[in-house]
């Protein structure tokens, strides 16, 4: 009976204490995608019978944690029907003085700074492959800018997705995400 009082008494402090947002906290967002939104046409691939622009979105961040010494960039989806979800791309060795990569940055590696690590996706092409969920299937795409604690990962130059996360989740200090929805 105890326990019950000790917990309904939390509850009802936890509800009556104001939210507080931080002004500083580490966003991503996008002029191509919207958080909550629908992948453009330009953001479907094509190849695997989709038929889209293959274009990487626009994407910027704002407010990293301040000891940041590198990011990665991922994209991954979590609803592919592989037992794994499917990494559509990943760069890794960002520079911390990185807060955005253009449109179509990631089929055009002119586009990202030098010092950067495009792995291969899933398909086993290094770059951005667009979304081609299966037909009648709607899928997430999260985009995630990790910030971490070293300038650089020590990575082979035929590192995975799989590898690539392994080694950033050991040195995150922060990420910050949007997830899009695509489907045909």
């Amino acid at each position: 009976m105890m326990k019950c009082k000790v917990w309904v008494a939390a509850a009802v402090m936890a509800t009556a204490m104001p939210l507080i947002v931080l002004a500083d906290t580490f966003t991503l967002s996008s002029t191509d995608v919207q958080d909550g939104g629908v992948l453009g046409q330009q953001q479907f691939a094509n190849v695997f019978g989709c038929s889209g622009g293959n274009v990487s979105p626009q994407l910027s961040w704002q407010h990293a944690p301040a000891d940041t010494k590198s990011f990665v960039l991922t994209v991954y989806d979590p609803d592919a029907p592989t037992g794994s979800g499917w990494w559509h791309w990943v760069v890794a060795n960002l520079p911390a003085t990185t807060n955005s990569l253009p449109a179509g940055a990631g089929s055009d590696v002119s586009r990202l700074p030098a010092s950067a690590m495009p792995i291969n996706n899933d398909a086993s092409m290094p770059g951005f492959l667009g979304a081609c969920p299966p037909a009648g299937e709607k899928h997430r795409y999260v985009f995630t800018v990790h910030a971490l604690k070293v300038e650089k990962l020590d990575l082979p130059a035929n590192a995975t997705p799989a590898l690539v996360g392994f080694m950033t989740h050991m040195t995150e200090i922060g990420a910050a995400s949007l997830t899009a929805y695509g489907s045909r």
